[in-house]
Order: C-alpha cells, then sequence, then structure tokens
C-alpha cells in the first residue's frame, strides 16, 4: 500500500474509532439517534457521509470552513429536521477536517476541485444523476464549483450565507485558516507541512481573489440553474457579493435580508420550501 494512503486511512480509522463509542450514545444532526457511520472512498480518500429522510435527493454543504461537518447542518435553522420531510437529504464531512472523520490527499495545486472531487464522486458512489444542492458559508463556493463541474446534474441550488471575497478584508479567509485549520492539520498529519498549507490556503484564497472564489461574473451570468440565494453580512459573508450574484444570475431570486432571525424564519422556509418544490418536481 502507498506510504501516503496508509497513513490517511490510518487516521480515519482512529476518528471511526473514536466516533464509534460518540455514536452509541450520541444523536445525528438530523435530531435522531445516530447510525453506524458511512464511508465513501476512492483512492487514498476516504469521506465520512450521512442520509437523511426520502424524496429528490438534495445535497448540503455544510458550513464552518475547513472544518466544516455534518454537525455543521445545525444552523442557521435545524436543516435536516427542515428538509428531511420531503427530500432525501445528503451531507458530508470536508475533507481533512479537524472535527470530522473525512481524511485525503492535501491537493495543494487545486484546493477548490479536491472538495468538489468528494462532492460529486459521493453522489457518483449513491447512484444519483440528478439532485439539488445547497450549501452553507463556504458551502456557497463549493456549490459555484459544483454547478460549474456538473451543470447538467444539478437541478436548483441555495447558496445560503455565502462565503465571499470582501475588498475591505482581503485576507481574511486565508488568515483565520492560518490561524486555526492549518496547524492543527499538521499536528494530525505529519506528511503533510505548513508550506504546504500556505500553498493550499493561497490557491484557494489568495490567488488572483475575488467575488465567489471558484468561479468568474461571466460563469454566474450565463448560469441557466434556478438559484435562490439567502444572504447574510459578516465579515466571511459579504451581503454584497450575495447581491451581486442575484442580479447577474438570469434564473435567480433572493431571500428577504435579515431572513435567519425569529419572526422572519418562518417566510425564509416557506420560500425554500416552495423554491425547492418548484424545481425539484420539474426534474
Amino acid at each position: 500500500m502507498d506510504p501516503i494512503r496508509r497513513k490517511i486511512l490510518a487516521t480515519g480509522a482512529a476518528a471511526t474509532a473514536i466516533a464509534a463509542v460518540g455514536n452509541a450514545f450520541g444523536q445525528g444532526a438530523g435530531g435522531e439517534e445516530a447510525t453506524p457511520m458511512k464511508f465513501y472512498e476512492k483512492g487514498p480518500v476516504r469521506i465520512h457521509y450521512e442520509e437523511w429522510g426520502s424524496g429528490f435527493p438534495l445535497l448540503l454543504l455544510p458550513g464552518g470552513g475547513l472544518s466544516s461537518t455534518i454537525n455543521s447542518l445545525r444552523g442557521p435553522f435545524p436543516v435536516v429536521n427542515e428538509l428531511k420531510g420531503e427530500y432525501r437529504c445528503i451531507s458530508s464531512d470536508l475533507r481533512n477536517a479537524g472535527p470530522g472523520h473525512s481524511v485525503g490527499p492535501l491537493e495543494v495545486d487545486r484546493p477548490w476541485d479536491s472538495y468538489t472531487d468528494d462532492h460529486i464522486g459521493l453522489m457518483d458512489h449513491l447512484g444519483i444523476d440528478k439532485f439539488a444542492v445547497m450549501g452553507f458559508c463556504i458551502g456557497g463556493p463549493m456549490l459555484w464549483n459544483v454547478l460549474k463541474r456538473a451543470p447538467d446534474r444539478v437541478v436548483a441550488a441555495v447558496p445560503c450565507q455565502p462565503s465571499g471575497y470582501r475588498p475591505e478584508l482581503p485576507t481574511f479567509n486565508y488568515d483565520q485558516n492560518m490561524e486555526a485549520w492549518g496547524p492543527d492539520l499538521v499536528k494530525r498529519r505529519p506528511e503533510i507541512t505548513m508550506d504546504m498549507v500556505q500553498k493550499f490556503l493561497f490557491n484557494m484564497y489568495g490567488n488572483k481573489p475575488d467575488f465567489v472564489y471558484t468561479v468568474t461574473r461571466d460563469f454566474v451570468r450565463n448560469c441557466q440553474i434556478p438559484l435562490l440565494i439567502m444572504p447574510d453580512d459578516v465579515p466571511p459573508h459579504p451581503f454584497a457579493v450575495a447581491m451581486e450574484c442575484a442580479m447577474l444570475a438570469p434564473k435567480s431570486e433572493m431571500s428577504m435580508y435579515p431572513w435567519a432571525v425569529k419572526d422572519r424564519l418562518p417566510i425564509a422556509m416557506r420560500q425554500l420550501h416552495n423554491f425547492l418544490k418548484l424545481h425539484t418536481a420539474r426534474a
């Protein structure tokens, strides 16, 4: 076995053992009793995923930056509980997220595409062709990359509180990950160095940073996939970028802002359900 693959799988095995103890007493992201952990493997990559409910497939990309996991789906509303009654919800821990159980190489030269490999590969593994996708926080740029890579498979997309480039804080996402995610990853994975992390994050956030990181304005302008954009406005989630996407995309609509507050959340959930029902029924 390749030495790097052996190290990666050993890390994954240890994570699985730890999770098995927790799962015996814990609950899944949907609030139900946790089930045995599921994994999808391709070469040196091992991705932990879960499924809830039934119906049209809905890929959920959790927030939480490069530490995003299935457990992040608890906010800004109880995502799985809200959607599993109508959809086959599918989500996974991000590759190499510290709190999660997904492991794989750090692909320095193709950071965004390596994550998209995992997302599309998981849908292939499950035998799913057409699906909808909803991305939170970092799941926003990842969602756009899925649309770029698999435009004929996605029937509807919901960027929810999406990340993007903020000119007044140009290195925010890079700095946050260099301070927390990077050092933690190096501690867990001795074959990965901080120099590799720096190059990975530069290619992700610092190499001609702009807009949504993963696609151009021309791509959004020509995107024919229906979009519901649910904006936010905190340092990593610029409202201006969400608004620009809504203005550019020809088949987009936008929720009110702010929407993730108690008195407005029912309206936002009604819009989300109506949007998904309309476009998944057409598929």
